[in-house]
């Protein structure tokens, strides 16, 4: 029963002493908990371009990869980059794949804006052309029918910048809003006399022209300039032959300018999600392919939107380093925790170094109180001893010992207490001596 009795007082104190270490801990959790992003959420959405298009196979490749980390990616169609933007904006989509110089809405500092997470592909600017003429710079075209794409489209508005690059009128009837294998089509049929295709050299309607009697595509003599005044556009060359080696098409190099796809994000995306579209990404577009080296994409090409933060840490370090040992639920949950109990560990483990010398000294504070009333009574007796009240010091000095043995001492700490019981014998002897020296001088 005392060793029972004396582990309950132990416990006690230690309960004592530790919930005030518990309570700050806890505080620090708290305001750190106000700092950890939430759990990211288990679907997204990423608006593309039509069934046909590149941009809608991109996102379904993206999809596949994000299914096996338990995250679903539906997938919007929609006319071009235009809208795909405007999705952004109105908070109907996650992500867009955009065309390159596509102008970034609320420019200015805005920092709602999207932001983007890097390009994915070059892509081509093909100019396909009618004649036995041949054109290798823009003006040429002047007055001719020239198909440009689809209203709201990103073919369009590139067209018409670089037409209006070169003093050609953007707003004549001769600009056709006609697009892929509709304008192939047209083209064909001398419907119209030249065509904007923005595409991969695998698209079906590059194909369709590329082998069609009669049909040029153009080689930009002024491609260089372009570059610079335009900075999103790249220069990229058709290798001779390497459509066709027996045909030997194209029969000579041709430059061509590209723009690039660029998956841009919503400023609410969580940051984990975007480390997943980045590594969707590099296993997407990270070979080499016709016209791009391997490991050339994804990359910061289009500067046309700002680089997110999660993009940039992205390049500069890879992915999070939980993300690339553990499965992704895991390494969010480990991450989140890891932000939490920082603090929380940052304020407990100092605080437990003190907590011995805090629960010690509680114990001991127990005993200090007898001993200041000890030493109280001892300076009294050594100063104005009274022989008249010797019995009251006695009673004062038996009111100590109670009070010590009432005192609940772990058994730790009882050498203090039975230290302070022969400490009251000797102030009790101390009287004793006082009064017997006392009735001595009386005699």
């Amino acid at each position: 029963m005392a060793a029972l009795r004396s582990g309950l007082l132990s416990l006690r104190d230690l309960l004592a002493t530790a919930w005030p270490i518990l309570l700050v801990s806890m505080l620090g959790f708290v305001v750190a908990y106000q700092f950890v992003e939430p759990a990211p959420p288990r679907q997204l959405t990423l608006t593309t371009g039509g069934e046909s298009g590149a941009y809608y196979l991109f996102g379904k490749r993206y999809a596949e990869i994000l299914a096996r980390n338990g995250v679903a990616l539906e997938v919007k169609t929609s006319a071009g980059s235009y809208e795909n933007l405007d999705r952004i904006g109105r908070g109907e989509a996650d992500a867009a794949l955009v065309q390159g110089g596509i102008p970034a809405p609320g420019t200015g500092g805005d920092e709602s804006s999207p932001s983007s997470l890097g390009s994915v592909a070059y892509e081509p600017v093909w100019v396909f052309y009618r004649g036995e003429r041949t054109f290798d710079k823009l003006h040429q075209l002047a007055g001719l029918k020239i198909a440009v794409g689809a209203e709201g489209s990103g073919v369009r508005g590139l067209a018409l910048q670089l037409l209006s690059a070169n003093e050609m009128a953007t707003d004549s009837k001769r600009l056709l809003p006609l697009a892929g294998l509709k304008a192939a089509e047209a083209l064909q049929q001398g419907g119209i006399d030249a065509a904007f295709i923005i595409a991969a050299p695998e698209a079906p309607v590059v194909q369709v022209l590329l082998r069609s009697p009669g049909v040029r595509v153009m080689s930009f003599s002024q491609a260089d300039a372009y570059t610079r005044r335009f900075p999103f556009l790249s220069k990229i060359v058709l290798p001779h032959g390497v459509i066709d080696l027996v045909r030997d098409n194209p029969p000579q190099d041709t430059v061509l300018l590209a723009t690039t796809a660029n998956l841009i994000v919503s400023d609410s995306l969580h940051p984990a999600l975007a480390s997943l579209l980045l590594q969707a990404m590099g296993e997407v577009h990270g070979k080499s392919g016709f016209f791009q080296a391997a490991g050339e994409f994804p990359a910061y090409k289009d500067h046309s939107f700002e680089l997110s933060e999660d993009a940039r840490r992205h390049y500069k370090s890879g992915p999070p380093f939980l993300q690339r040992y553990l499965p992704f639920w895991v390494a969010v949950l480990a991450e989140r925790m890891f932000v939490m109990l920082l603090p929380f560990f940052a304020l407990l483990l100092p605080l437990l170094k003190v907590a011995p010398a805090v629960y010690t000294w509680r114990v001991r504070r127990k005993i200090f109180r007898c001993y200041g009333d000890l030493k109280f009574l001892e300076n009294d007796i050594r100063q104005h001893y009274e022989p008249a009240q010797h019995l009251g010091y006695l009673e004062r000095l038996d009111r100590i010992e109670e009070e010590a043995k009432r005192r609940n001492i772990p058994l730790a700490f009882t050498d203090l207490l039975y230290t302070l019981r022969e400490h009251i014998n000797f102030v009790r002897q101390r009287l004793r001596h006082l009064e017997t020296a006392h009735s001595e001088r009386a005699g």
